[in-house]
């Protein structure tokens, strides 16, 4: 399975973009699939999670009620709307399968054997 991130770009504080995680090799909705963000100098970190099968979603509280996950099963992507953005959201942001429970519920958390990560894609909000 593959998965890449695209969509980032440069925004003032206070605006939107729309992150888009197409998925090959594997359904995404047969499994959970995450969103991570990585800053200059620090740890990578999830923001969000989606295991849409089953209809579930889970946020960083960071991010909560800023950040939309959502799934699109025709286009077999994972998409990641983020509103209200701020300098602290700069950051590269990736996509990966995340571990998750046998009642699909999906954690920030990426499969331990995941080691595809990719370039990401930067989100450069300026104040």
């Amino acid at each position: 399975v593959q998965l890449q991130a695209s969509g980032g770009g440069s925004v003032q504080a206070g605006g939107s973009l729309s992150l888009s995680c197409t998925v090959s090799g594997r359904r995404a909705s047969e499994y959970g699939v995450g969103w991570f963000r990585q800053a200059p100098g620090k740890e990578r970190k999830g923001v969000a999670c989606i295991y849409y099968r089953h209809d579930y979603t889970y946020y960083a509280e960071s991010v909560k009620g800023r950040f939309t996950i959502s799934g699109d099963n025709a286009k077999n992507t994972v998409n990641l709307q983020v509103t209200d953005l701020k300098p602290e959201d700069t950051a590269v942001y990736f996509c990966a399968p995340v571990r998750s429970t046998g009642w699909g519920e999906c954690h920030l958390s990426p499969l331990r054997e995941w080691s595809s990560w990719g370039q990401g894609t930067l989100v450069t909000v300026s104040s």
